[in-house]
């Protein structure tokens, strides 16, 4: 242990754990699946003083890991990448007691940590098990490639677009998605601020590939996209994809991914991607099957209980 050096991060070392989370993936998936816009972006999304860490030995890199609580509910997201195994159970070690005290701190006896594991990765999975973590879902990652997009349209459906500053279509959105992902997998409400605010701090972020479909005049469906994945695969990206309940069954879903797949093209891209939750409360597998999407990977979310260790 004596021959390790544990500090946070900082902005500036990015590249160094961009360098180690790729080399990770290309050992698991074949091909890395995080950009360095993609590190940068979650280094700037988390309070380094208190809840990340990366651990050094010699001067190289053996492991990064952070938790992240989900507003203020007891939803702790956790994340540890490492060389080495002894980095790995440093970092595992310091990412559960810190998201036992963020749980504590928000006023709850217990953390729901969750980690999110390649299906392939067996060591990350050996590791999950013996910390108490159990399988809680899976997400799909599903893909569709462009080669002439016809978009849909239905009878007294309207699509409107956002763009910067659209305040009030951006409003209207995001009281759609928070109605619509109520009973959805890890599902914590955000207030319109701090969802605006958290896409804006998105280098992938973009209002203007934001669709809003209303029904005679009713907000009923949102689509967020996103060029998350424009640099390394040069797709776009459904971010977030949400009907209000009184609206699902009437094809506003399949609308919408054809309006944005159509949309992409027309931007170059060579294909649109997306993520559902195999267990959604909606039939969404099915929904994006019928649009032509295949999964393409698939990434489980093991879960534990995890009580302050103070």
């Amino acid at each position: 242990m004596n021959d390790y050096d544990i500090r946070r991060p900082t902005p500036a070392d990015a590249a160094a754990i961009h360098e180690l989370v790729a080399e990770h993936d290309v050992e698991v998936t074949g091909k890395p699946d995080w950009t360095l816009d993609d590190i940068a972006d979650t280094l700037g999304e988390l309070d380094l003083e208190h809840d990340s860490w990366v651990v050094r030995s010699g001067g190289r890199l053996l492991g990064w890991g952070y938790a992240r609580r989900k507003g203020t509910s007891d939803n702790v997201d956790v994340d540890v990448q490492a060389r080495e195994p002894g980095a790995a159970a440093l970092i595992w070690d310091l990412v559960l007691g810190r998201a036992g005290d963020l749980a504590r701190e928000a006023g709850h006896d217990h953390a729901v940590a969750d980690v999110s594991v390649y299906e392939q990765d067996t060591v990350m999975r050996e590791a999950a098990k013996e910390r108490g973590f159990a399988p809680a879902t899976s997400f799909h990652r599903m893909r569709t490639d462009h080669a002439g997009v016809r978009p849909l349209f239905l009878h007294g459906v309207t699509v409107e677009t956002g763009a910067p500053g659209g305040e009030e279509l951006l409003r209207v959105a995001h009281a759609v998605q928070q109605e619509a992902f109520a009973e959805h997998f890890g599902f914590v409400p955000k207030r319109f601020e701090e969802w605006a605010d958290e896409m804006e701090a998105s280098s992938a972020n973009d209002w203007t590939q934001l669709l809003l479909a209303r029904v005679h005049g009713e907000p009923a469906a949102m689509l967020l996209g996103t060029n998350h994945f424009v640099p390394d695969e040069n797709c776009g990206y459904v971010r977030t994809l949400a009907v209000r309940p009184a609206f699902r069954g009437r094809g506003l879903g399949r609308l919408l991914l054809t309006r944005a797949f159509e949309a992409d093209e027309r931007r170059g891209r060579v294909g649109t991607i997306l993520h559902v939750d195999s267990n959604n409360t909606t039939p969404a597998l099915g929904l994006y099957r019928s649009v032509g999407m295949r999964p393409v990977l698939v990434i489980d979310v093991w879960r534990a209980l995890v009580r302050p260790t103070r």
